[in-house]
């Protein structure tokens, strides 16, 4: 369970969020919705440990009821999926994907986990490939798994879809919620699109005002 109370957000003293508060279960995505410039991605950076200093914030998150607002970013065990796949161009799609994951797991296991991935995303064949060899679709579903393989305890998603064709977004959609339900980690979806927040089947705020409980 991921849990924010109380979060406010001003930057020059004008107040950009006032009081939101929500609890995300494992394996649920809440999405956030709003206008450009209203904090949407401030709110992602406070729970990422991230937040730029000009920004002045109050309020609480917690994850299993653990304080995550006191620990530094490295402590959190965030995962963060943006709008660019953000792949390594120098680096091959397996590459990428041992990359991320954790250190203290045996090699030969890591591999292992990398190659299941491989097949996962129905590309095994793609191991050795550099990132501008892929599809969109293909780089954004390798970007996602590369965040899970990482082992996050939540994960932030910042309009991961806005860059897709339109014809691609309902299959990576419907593959982002699929892993996520999947890896049952609690997951927080900023976006303009009211089909992104469909397609996630959970609750979607906006500007702090519950619109839907269930598309």
């Amino acid at each position: 369970m991921l849990s924010v109370n109380a979060f406010s957000l001003s930057l020059d003293g004008k107040a950009l969020i006032k009081d939101l508060s929500f609890e995300i279960a494992s394996g649920q995505v809440l999405s956030i919705m709003g206008p450009s410039g209203i904090g949407k991605s401030s709110l992602l950076h406070f729970l990422s440990g991230s937040l730029s200093p000009n920004l002045i914030t109050t309020g609480e998150a917690f994850l299993n009821n653990q304080a995550l607002h006191t620990k530094s970013t490295q402590e959190r065990k965030v995962g963060l999926l943006q709008q660019m796949p953000l792949l390594f161009p120098h680096m091959s799609i397996i590459e990428n994907l041992l990359f991320a994951i954790p250190a203290d797991i045996k090699k030969s296991a890591r591999i292992d986990m990398a190659q299941d991935a491989l097949e996962k995303l129905g590309i095994p064949d793609k191991a050795n490939a550099l990132p501008k060899e892929l599809s969109g679709g293909q780089q954004a579903r390798v970007a996602l798994l590369r965040t899970l393989l990482s082992q996050p305890d939540y994960l932030l998603l910042d309009e991961p879809f806005s860059k897709l064709d339109p014809a691609l977004r309902r299959d990576v959609r419907a593959f982002v919620l699929n892993e996520i339900r999947h890896a049952n980690i609690p997951a927080l979806l900023v976006t303009h699109d009211p089909e992104d927040a469909k397609a996630m089947e959970g609750d979607c705020l906006e500007l702090g005002i519950l619109i839907s409980t269930l598309y």
